[in-house]
């Protein structure tokens, strides 16, 4: 595996493939035109609302219109959802269905996959008229597989999601900052979560792996 960054892009190349990561939080696989999304959550904000939580609003379309800007950039043909596209039946919104049924209609030419993870099999399946298709982990793209939990498969390189990862940085003056970030090791990648309410896990890198955290507009290697 490499990784290198050249013309505001950071490219990973994996099992022979390249991957363009992006500081929207999701990866491009640039031989199958395909554009990889982990753990977006939708509804979250909605179920806390629910339990009388106050959180802030929106936070679906706005991640929908990062979606489909990168769909543009990018020409792709198909988007897989690594795991958890909803959080929870409890946030199951007409509006928030609406928004995603309005993103459908203005790409009706990109197939759509959601790898089934541990929050929708709770939330259950999008409508079938969104035009998704959900399938149970591991789904195998060779060379690639893809899953919701990060764990090694002897059919492929993992590419999942689940954990949300994130990586906290420390300056020489005491300054601090605390990153989503991307994960490669030797068996398995990890994507950063796509949604905007979220939270971060810490992670502690392996031997060998790579991390690469989003920093504004960038995606830089920090490990």
């Amino acid at each position: 595996m490499t990784i290198s960054a050249r013309s505001g892009e950071t490219i990973a190349e994996i099992r022979g493939e390249r991957l363009t990561l992006y500081a929207e939080r999701a990866a491009f696989w640039q031989g199958a035109s395909t554009l990889l999304v982990a753990d977006p959550h939708w509804g979250k904000a909605a179920t806390f609302r629910s339990s009388g939580i106050p959180v802030p609003s929106g936070t679906t379309r706005d991640a929908i219109d990062r979606l489909s800007s990168l769909i543009t950039r990018t020409a792709t043909r198909r988007v897989v959802f690594l795991g958890d596209l909803l959080h929870a039946r409890e946030g199951r919104s007409s509006d928030m269905f609406a928004a995603l049924s309005s993103w459908r209609l203005a790409n009706p030419g990109v197939e759509v996959l959601l790898v089934r993870g541990n929050h929708d099999r709770r939330a259950g399946d999008p409508p079938a008229e969104l035009g998704i298709e959900c399938v149970d982990a591991p789904y195998q793209a060779s060379p690639f597989v893809f899953a919701h939990n990060p764990v090694a498969n002897p059919d492929g390189y993992v590419i999942a999601g689940h954990i949300h990862p994130g990586i906290r940085l420390y300056g020489a003056g005491r300054q601090r900052e605390r990153l989503p970030c991307f994960v490669f090791g030797r068996e398995f990648g990890v994507l950063p979560a796509f949604g905007d309410f979220t939270g971060l896990a810490d992670i502690e890198p392996g031997d060998g792996d790579a991390v690469y955290a989003v920093a504004g507009e960038g995606v830089v290697r920090v490990v």
